[in-house]
């Protein structure tokens, strides 16, 4: 396992990093499991551990409590974010001071710890001001009740406006960015992975494998199957999720053409499809590391197995002209709509 300095931090961190939303109701609900899991990673080299309160409404975090108990918690920097729906209140949800004061204490007693490493904001919005949110955070860096904070999913935009108000401010501001980041899912490389290397940002990117697909697992001769299976799992997490495998859409006839292509590229390199998509996104210079969120063991035994991937010029060049860079294979996978997209904000009344 290879380590790099989240951003301009000085804090090393491992290039795997365990993501646990499969962690409880939404994956794999025992409990004990996901335990192993958590300490099977620590023992395999990683060192980061990444969960979000909105995670099966919280039971990830509260397994991650549960692996970290005792004197583990300080083998590992443990990220957790805020920001979806954690009620039927109008307010306990979003950006705002008053649910990120609450929201951080709920997390805080759910991870059974008295700080959390890297507190992020699980995605942007519109209704509340950059300032009142980065002021909010500096707070709790100042109580003690969290070291650093970044955000997720955020456009390249939003990133210079927070970095531009924290100067102005005197604020501290963000210091990672944890967008979605795939051979799939490359439009980042437009704005968001320059402007974070720019600012100093460190970069955690989720979804390495696009949900699944460059596993290879989901080939045109066995789609069915795997399919129900993975939307079976994610019926909870709402309707996008079945549109990740509607054969009906062109989108997805275009992923299932490129894993057919993907996978030769794959075979030429000598390497299985989802080690070469992980060494991916540790190619660019930009991303500090990504999150793998395994639901098993043998899940996670296979991802440690590649985690020395390193891709040579040929292969990357290849993967290159399957797949441009910058390329969205899917809207879908943006990982969030952006609301200056809706008409009310386009339109002149």
């Amino acid at each position: 396992m290879d380590y790099r300095t989240l951003g301009n931090t000085g804090v090393r961190v491992s290039t795997h990093c365990l993501g646990t939303m499969m962690f409880g109701p939404w994956g794999n609900d025992d409990a004990d499991e996901c335990a192993r899991i958590v300490r099977h990673a620590i023992d395999g080299g990683i060192n980061f551990v990444d969960t979000a309160d909105m995670y099966s409404e919280g039971r990830s975090e509260e397994i991650v409590g549960m692996a970290l108990k005792g004197s583990i918690r300080d083998d590992v920097v443990l990220a957790t974010k805020f920001h979806n729906p954690m009620g039927s209140g109008p307010n306990q949800r979003g950006n705002s001071r008053l649910w990120i004061m609450r929201a951080v204490e709920d997390s805080l007693r759910r991870l059974g710890t008295d700080h959390i490493d890297l507190y992020q904001v699980h995605r942007p919005e519109g209704e509340t001001a950059v300032e009142e949110t980065l002021s909010a955070l500096n707070d709790l860096q100042h109580q003690g009740k969290i070291r650093y904070f970044g955000s997720s999913t955020f456009p390249g935009w939003q990133l210079v406006e927070a970095g531009w108000v924290a100067e102005r401010r005197g604020l501290s501001g963000f210091r990672t960015e944890q967008p979605p980041y795939s051979i799939f899912v490359r439009h980042i490389e437009h704005d968001v992975l320059p402007v974070a290397q720019r600012l100093g940002m460190g970069v955690l990117v989720w979804s390495p494998l696009a949900r699944g697909w460059l596993t290879g697992r989901y080939r045109r001769d066995s789609f069915d199957d795997a399919a129900e299976s993975r939307a079976a799992r994610g019926k909870e997490r709402g309707s996008y999720i079945a549109a990740q495998f509607d054969v009906s859409r062109p989108e997805i006839q275009r992923k299932l053409d490129l894993v057919e292509t993907l996978s030769k590229v794959a075979a030429d390199a000598g390497l299985p499809m989802a080690h070469m998509a992980v060494a991916f996104t540790l190619a660019h210079p930009a991303v500090t590391s990504a999150i793998v969120g395994p639901r098993t063991i043998e899940q996670l035994d296979d991802l440690l197995a590649g985690a020395d991937v390193r891709l040579d010029t040929p292969t990357l060049d290849a993967i290159d002209e399957v797949v441009p860079p910058g390329t969205l294979v899917d809207e879908n996978d943006r990982g969030f709509t952006p609301w200056w997209f809706e008409p009310a904000m386009r339109r002149r009344g």
